[in-house]
């Protein structure tokens, strides 16, 4: 496996993780209410534990995106 091949995963992945973390914050957005009753129908949480789980999770997954993902990806241009 070359760097190229390795650098073009990186970046499709970036991409599609990247493209998932704004579809989470879109459907957050814009349906909170629906999410939250959904959710609160299986889980005894209050609204406010509700986005803040939300919020926790959008962080941990941008960071690993960041860290796992986009760092090594710019480590392979600054190399290759």
């Amino acid at each position: 496996m070359t760097i190229e091949i390795i650098r073009k995963v990186l970046a499709w992945c970036a991409v599609m993780n990247i493209g998932l973390l704004v579809w989470w914050f879109i459907l957050f957005v814009l349906a909170h209410d629906w999410m939250y009753r959904l959710h609160s129908k299986w889980f005894n949480i209050s609204v406010e534990t509700f986005d803040a789980i939300h919020y926790a999770g959008m962080a941990f997954f941008k960071m690993g995106t960041l860290l796992f993902i986009l760092i090594p990806y710019f480590a392979l241009h600054i190399v290759g």
